[in-house]
């Protein structure tokens, strides 16, 4: 959804229109006694200075909803998801973390030219849509303490009042040469150091923020990129700290990777903070390579045709998405399904505890999907594989597939 921004400042006569929202830095000297607040654990200032945000106005809901119609009427056509041929592995695990995202994304790795580029940007259209606060460039959650940006968080604080909008969840793409100012935000330092006053534009972090941050070729991204990420996807913040100048925003995003596992490996701090792991392959079966062929080949002639065919199944998945987040919460799973997960984990030699904690919160999500509100043996079975195969150690001399061995265990564990 496009934001629209218009600059206002009480300091001059006449306003200065921006694009990009940012944080200013006043000193405090007027009231001494006043002292930096915290809230919720998370400090907004720096030394005898406090944060506000001067120059974002939020803008009129009708002007954004116009504008959010126009961008996606002219945006480029998106392959339906519905229309993608096989790969039933990689397209669960994506829905299973739209429908929860606190499972972690997903990576997902396989050979080049097998769709998973094209199937992780055709989930943008069966995105659900969230509240967020009217112009305010995080995406916050106006309920949500942890999902709000330093603006609203103040609103809150003073009581005032919190524009609402609704907007489907974003989609970022991190490119692989991108800077790490551009990923983290970037701060003004001429301007804090000669007219004291700060002025922070938000980065792709801030931008993803309760959205899903999408990096192709993730094993191909350089050291200090992820860093950043593995910083980010731990603490749920993303912080800039410039020349002592510092600067925290909200950051929880559902990490999407993908790679082709022969052009290099995944740093394992990476690969552990990725909720599910999917292999593609390449189809073999060559009435289905016809059939995708002829697909795609359509969709080049006339993509608008093409998606329009496709409008029913759409609406259709979307709508059982809707109804498995809000029926999530409902769903239990018995204690003794519990306990064998975490058998398979520990016999496994699974190192922590995210193996077990997403693998229960896996099962619930496609119990979910499939309109239950209890969690079966079937269920794990299907997730477990996906859940667990990329936290098992590497043994060189190892033949076989490390998700048979987590099936193969899993049926010795639940038999």
């Amino acid at each position: 959804m496009a934001a629209l921004f218009s600059a206002s400042s009480s300091l001059l006569a006449s306003s200065r229109p921006s694009s990009v929202p940012s944080l200013c830095l006043h000193p405090t000297n007027i009231r001494p006694h006043c002292k930096q607040r915290s809230y919720f654990g998370k400090g907004l200032g720096v030394g005898n200075r406090r944060l506000c945000i001067s120059n974002v106005a939020a803008p009129d809901i009708t002007a954004t909803e116009q504008a959010s119609q126009t961008a996606k009427e002219s945006q480029r056509p998106v392959y339906p998801f519905s229309a993608i041929v096989g790969q039933d592995e990689m397209k669960l695990c994506l829905l299973l973390n739209v429908i929860d995202p606190k499972i972690g994304g997903v990576m997902i790795m396989g050979d080049r030219g097998t769709g998973k580029s094209t199937t992780v940007r055709s989930l943008i259209d069966l995105l659900p849509e969230i509240q967020v606060a009217v112009g305010d460039p995080f995406n916050s959650d106006p309920e949500d303490p942890e999902s709000m940006g330093p603006e609203v968080r103040e609103r809150v604080i003073k009581g005032l009042q919190v524009p609402v909008a609704t907007m489907k969840i974003t989609m970022v793409d991190l490119p692989l040469g991108a800077t790490e100012d551009r990923v983290c935000g970037t701060i003004d330092i001429e301007k804090a150091l000669t007219e004291g006053v700060k002025a922070f534009e938000p980065g792709l972090l801030a931008k993803a923020n309760r959205g899903i941050l999408y990096v192709d070729e993730v094993n191909l991204l350089d050291d200090h990129l992820v860093d950043v990420l593995l910083d980010a996807a731990a603490s749920g913040w993303n912080t800039v700290e410039r020349e002592g100048i510092s600067i925290s925003h909200p950051a929880r995003f559902i990490l999407i990777g993908s790679g082709n596992p022969e052009e290099g490996e995944l740093r394992p701090q990476l690969l552990d903070r990725f909720g599910m792991h999917a292999q593609v392959g390449t189809v073999r079966d060559a009435e289905l390579r016809v059939k995708i062929v002829e697909e795609r080949a359509l969709f080049d002639k006339n993509p608008k045709s093409f998606r329009e065919s496709y409008k029913a199944e759409q609406e259709k998945l979307q709508e059982q998405i809707t109804t498995a987040r809000s029926n999530l919460p409902a769903v239990q799973i018995d204690r003794d399904l519990r306990v064998k997960i975490s058998k398979v984990c520990a016999e496994l030699n699974v190192d922590g505890l995210r193996g077990d904690i997403v693998t229960n919160r896996a099962a619930k999500s496609l119990a979910a999907l499939k309109g239950r509100d209890k969690v079966t043996a079937e269920d794990i079975a299907t997730v477990i594989p996906n859940c667990l195969r990329h936290r098992l150690r590497k043994d060189p001399l190892e033949s076989i597939d490390s998700g048979l061995l987590v099936v193969e265990k899993f049926y010795e564990v639940f038999s």
